[in-house]
């Protein structure tokens, strides 16, 4: 499947501002089931300067400068990815949950150093004995790895309400757990918080959603949505996805852009500047099939 994605962002200052410095992480990546075909990032006013490169996880980034005056920044990306089916993972035939936790235990093997690093606590997740208890009822004794993370992301589907207004970027992980609302980024932190208070390595996803209107409604342009799931490292399958805001596995309809440790290595802009006072923020993206 091919896709044209637009996503456009605007920030309007209440008080002009001297200068700004800002970094992107708005180009979709190149995976084993995704092509990234084109990528075009426009920025308004002109960066006096702008650089690109990969950040440690092989994001994408682009760094830039605003030194003009202004009162409304707008970036828009343009990107067109092919995203292929990849075989449906054999949950029930995976590697069990202990026998993979048990790879991460010193001393580690040098071929899973990578996902190694998805194991401990990051600024916005923390393990916690709470969470290894509401994990541990997906994971029986002997359960196969990602048949327990399958069963994992039903239960946050079921047991969470997505609630737009619940919580915000600096919500803690506790309070959605004692709330059971909250939103993608929630969701997908509590999916990753469980995993790895168990033991398990789990990373952030960061991405697009293809969203379908309702039956007998026209398709909106701009109406689809950033979105966010996590993974889980299976031995002999690799990386694996799962989205507990949909309770599905990601397949075509999901596009990735970014992965790291929680929202923060994967946030899609960032900035510091001077002057500019409130400021409002709006967002629209655009995820429309080709052919």
């Amino acid at each position: 499947m091919t896709y044209n994605v637009v996503h456009r962002t605007l920030y309007e200052y209440a008080a002009p501002v001297a200068v700004s410095h800002h970094v992107a992480r708005l180009e979709p990546r190149a995976t084993a089931t995704q092509e990234r075909d084109s990528f075009t990032l426009k920025i308004f006013p002109e960066p006096a300067l702008r650089k690109t490169r990969p950040d440690y996880f092989g994001n994408r980034l682009c760094f830039f400068t605003v030194q003009q005056v202004h009162s409304r920044l707008e970036i828009i990306t343009s990107s067109r990815v092919t995203v292929r089916t990849d075989k449906p993972s054999a949950n029930e035939s995976s590697a069990s949950w202990e026998s993979v936790a048990g790879m991460f235990r010193d001393p580690v093997s040098p071929e899973v150093v990578e996902p190694y690093q998805f194991i401990f606590d990051s600024p916005q997740v923390r393990a916690s004995f709470e969470l290894a208890d509401y994990a541990a009822q997906s994971f029986p004794a002997g359960t196969p790895l990602l048949a327990g993370a399958r069963d994992l992301t039903r239960r946050i589907f079921e047991d969470f309400k997505y609630d737009a207004r619940a919580t915000t970027v600096a919500t803690p992980l506790e309070e959605v757990l004692e709330k059971r609302r909250g939103v993608c980024q929630d969701f997908a932190h509590l999916g990753i918080a469980c995993l790895r208070s168990l033991g398990l390595p789990a990373r952030y996803v960061s991405g697009y959603l293809r969203t379908r209107p309702p039956e007998g409604k026209p398709r909106l342009t701009g109406a689809d949505a950033s979105h966010a799931w996590f993974a889980v490292y299976c031995h002999g399958t690799g990386w694996v996805d799962f989205d507990p805001t949909n309770n599905v596995q990601p397949a075509e309809e999901h596009i990735t852009v970014a992965y790291g440790r929680d929202f923060g290595d994967v946030s899609p802009l960032a900035g510091i500047l001077t002057g500019g006072g409130k400021h409002s923020l709006k967002v629209a993206v655009d995820v429309a099939e080709v052919g």
